[in-house]
């Protein structure tokens, strides 16, 4: 299948979203829509999900063929960024997404959902589990 970074990353940030979805509910037991939104917004961002890539490709997580993924996503020229986040965060956090999405359109749905988990507990060395 060769689908483009862009529709990659369309998949993948639903998947990536899902996934955090899940963990939270499974940790905060009995917490309303509201507080894990807002405990949602610590993984689904770009500064948190760029940390992450990196962190998965300085650990050597990443194989070579999900490097290339990676690679290509992050070198796709996006029309314009948002404005809270910063032009390299966006692309890095774009090509974590398009990871996921290479992974789950693929039919790797249990490799997407164990870089997604290395992600999330990433995120939570370095800032703490949210609850």
């Amino acid at each position: 299948m060769n689908l483009n970074s862009v529709t990659l990353a369309f998949l993948g940030d639903a998947f990536y979203e899902l996934s955090v979805r899940r963990r939270l509910t499974l940790l905060s037991g009995s917490a309303g829509a509201d507080k894990l939104h807002l405990m949602a917004v610590h993984y689904v961002n770009a500064a948190a999900q760029s940390a992450a890539v990196r962190g998965l490709a300085e650990r050597g997580i990443l194989t070579d063929e999900e490097q290339d993924v990676v690679r290509k996503a992050r070198n796709h020229k996006p029309k314009s960024f948002p404005k809270n986040a910063s032009p390299l965060d966006y692309k890095l956090a774009s090509a974590f997404e398009a990871l996921l999405g290479y992974h789950y359109i693929s039919g790797r749905h249990d490799r997407a959902e164990e870089l997604a988990g290395f992600a999330m507990s990433m995120i939570e060395e370095k800032h703490g589990k949210y609850r």
